[in-house]
């Protein structure tokens, strides 16, 4: 089992190619994730990524992009390891700041995406 095992999921009113589309640039993987080093494994498109994950933290990671209603679930999966030599004493701090990490992303992108969308109404690129 890995040491840190972080799961998301975050509802955002657009279609997923529009969600995709902020994924899709590795500049924005730094800026969401500064400390990680990402390689894909498995670019699904309008479903998201997959990368393997170095530097801070080792293992994988996930953005799953599922269609629902008139936009997506931004499904988030972190399983990592701490580095080698690195204490895992504070694996419930690691554990916590990713969890919060991965949620400030997601309300961020929300932020952005449904750009000030009055609830009830469809969205923009609909």
């Amino acid at each position: 089992m890995p040491h840190v095992d972080v799961v998301d999921e975050t509802f955002i009113v657009v279609p997923p190619k529009i969600v995709a589309a902020a994924f899709a640039d590795p500049g924005a993987w730094r800026r969401y994730w500064p400390d990680l080093d990402l390689e894909v494994y498995a670019d699904r498109g309008d479903e998201g990524l997959r990368w393997t994950v170095g530097g801070a933290l080792v293992g994988t990671m996930e953005v799953w992009l599922e269609p629902v209603l008139d936009g997506t679930v931004v499904h988030y999966f972190l399983r990592a390891d701490l580095p080698e030599g690195r204490p895992v004493k504070n694996v419930r701090r690691e554990m916590t700041a990713r969890q919060l990490a991965a949620k400030s992303v997601a309300l961020g992108l929300k932020a952005v995406l449904e750009d000030g969308r009055a609830p009830g109404c469809a969205p923009a690129s609909a």
